[in-house]
């Protein structure tokens, strides 16, 4: 079973073999036929960017793949393929057959996520025009960096993972950034190093770049006001809904607002109900966005934390839309001790105490991970 296996899969790694990943698909890339790939590369918004794209593409009638991480509830919410997450009956299939196409040492060696790239890719593989490929946390080492590509999409680069990444700006935009092959279209970035990193592989990679502005005329401008509109988009999600655009005027696609109606992914300042709404951000970039969105109001924020996030300054950064914190209680071995969660919020001066129910006259925000928003689903869903 491909759930059983996977779970026996650890999800981290002290230490990554990033050679393991490009030597197994060079030996095994004859059974891939592959169309036209879509890289998606940045710290937040790829999620939303990639199925704000991937469902205009499908509704244009293009046959498209979606590959994104991680999943909250489903495992299949991953691999997306036409509108729907592909039916884990078919995803067995295709396990079963890259189980005969890999050889059993590499089947025990693959990460848990290198695994899944594989096998989505396999379902692509003969029954795609376009796969909208979406990056793990990595850039130039990523699993997913080893497809060739006909253009990346470079999201909001800002610190997240800085084990892995590096400590600066500079460094994780130099790991992202080295992702990019051919084609790049960058949305505005914050920070003056990651344009620099940009200019630099530019310059040494004799890469094509583009700036999203320089693709969007007065008329996608109109259409993007309308769908935003439509759809009531945070400004992050205009955004992310702008790169999109940005790739179908890449392509020379023709499209009309109403593809784009209605396809954000779930978790993305998400109103679950008339008073919840649950955000999967995990980072300070996340937060900024969400008080940028929320400003004005006061929510209890329903919240956990890994223990390698800088969940001090995210909270910081939230306290003006906080009215209180409730601790939900996640199963992850990387989840922050409360005792420490509790000194921040001390410090910050934020009341606290357990999450236990939800109180139909108080408006709530569930956000500090997938894990976070998941947990509190199963929760709230009985």
């Amino acid at each position: 079973m491909l759930e059983e296996f996977l779970n026996n899969k650890p999800l981290f790694y002290d230490e990554i073999d990033y050679t393991r990943m490009p030597r197994v698909y060079e030996r095994i890339q004859q059974y891939f036929s592959l169309p036209k790939i879509i890289h998606i590369i940045g710290t937040n918004g790829k999620g939303t960017t990639g199925r704000f794209l991937s469902t205009a593409l499908y509704r244009l009638g293009y046959n498209t793949g979606h590959y994104t991480s991680p999943h909250i509830l489903e495992f299949n919410e991953r691999i997306w393929f036409n509108g729907n997450n592909v039916s884990m009956q078919l995803l067995e299939e295709t396990h079963e057959n890259l189980l005969t196409i890999l050889t059993p040492e590499e089947v025990d060696s693959l990460s848990y996520f290198e695994y899944t790239t594989f096998l989505a890719m396999l379902f692509f593989s003969k029954k795609s025009d376009f796969i909208i490929l979406e990056a793990g946390l990595g850039g130039e080492y990523d699993a997913t960096a080893v497809f060739d590509n006909h253009l990346t999409l470079v999201t909001p680069i800002d610190k997240d993972h800085e084990a892995f990444l590096g400590d600066s700006i500079y460094a994780i935009a130099k790991t992202k950034l080295a992702a990019i092959q051919k084609v790049a279209i960058s949305v505005n970035q914050k920070y003056n190093d990651v344009n620099k990193v940009l200019e630099e592989i530019q310059q040494n990679k004799t890469i094509e770049l583009f700036r999203v502005e320089e693709l969007l005329d007065t008329s996608s401008l109109e259409k993007i006001n309308l769908i935003a509109k439509h759809d009531t988009l945070a400004p992050y999600l205009k955004e992310n809904l702008s790169l999109a655009i940005a790739a179908l005027q890449y392509f020379h696609i023709e499209y009309t607002p109403e593809i784009f109606y209605n396809a954000r992914l779930f978790g993305r300042l998400t109103q679950l109900e008339k008073n919840i709404i649950v955000d999967v951000g995990h980072n300070p970039l996340a937060a900024k966005s969400i008080v940028r969105s929320l400003k004005g109001s006061k929510y209890i924020l329903v919240y956990n934390s890994y223990k390698d996030k800088n969940y001090k300054e995210i909270l910081k950064i939230l306290k003006p839309i906080i009215k209180e914190v409730h601790l939900i209680d996640i199963e992850n071995v990387r989840v922050a001790k409360n005792t420490y969660l509790q000194k921040s919020l001390e410090e910050l001066g934020i009341s606290y105490s357990d999450f236990n129910f939800i109180d139909s006259n108080e408006e709530y925000l569930v956000f500090g991970s997938f894990s976070v928003v998941e947990t509190f689903l199963k929760v709230y869903h009985g």
